[in-house]
């Protein structure tokens, strides 16, 4: 896989984390709203000219990275988060 990067953007209780990847210009996304200590993972976008490299399982770990960071639990909306948080079990700390 190419390098990926991914950074957060956040405003007010609301934001995405946005992969970059290296040899394209596309964005993949993870959106997410926040209530009461919990982010709401809405949706995982991911254009099909970056699809198949992984960009939203590195988007659905900087989630899970952050989350143990910074101290909130996230409840997967998003049916892909939903799949990733059951293929991982080690994550049960930071969902709620």
């Amino acid at each position: 896989m190419v390098g990926v990067t991914i950074t957060k953007h956040e405003t007010g209780s609301s934001g995405e984390y946005h992969a970059h990847v290296a040899d394209s210009d596309h964005i993949g996304r993870l959106t997410w709203t926040a209530r009461d200590g919990i982010h709401y993972a809405d949706h995982t976008l991911v254009p099909p000219a970056i699809g198949g490299r992984g960009v939203a399982m590195r988007l659905v770990e900087a989630m899970v990275a952050d989350a143990r960071e910074n101290h909130f639990r996230i409840a997967p909306v998003c049916s892909y988060v939903e799949v990733a948080f059951r293929r991982h079990p080690e994550w049960a700390d930071v969902r709620a």
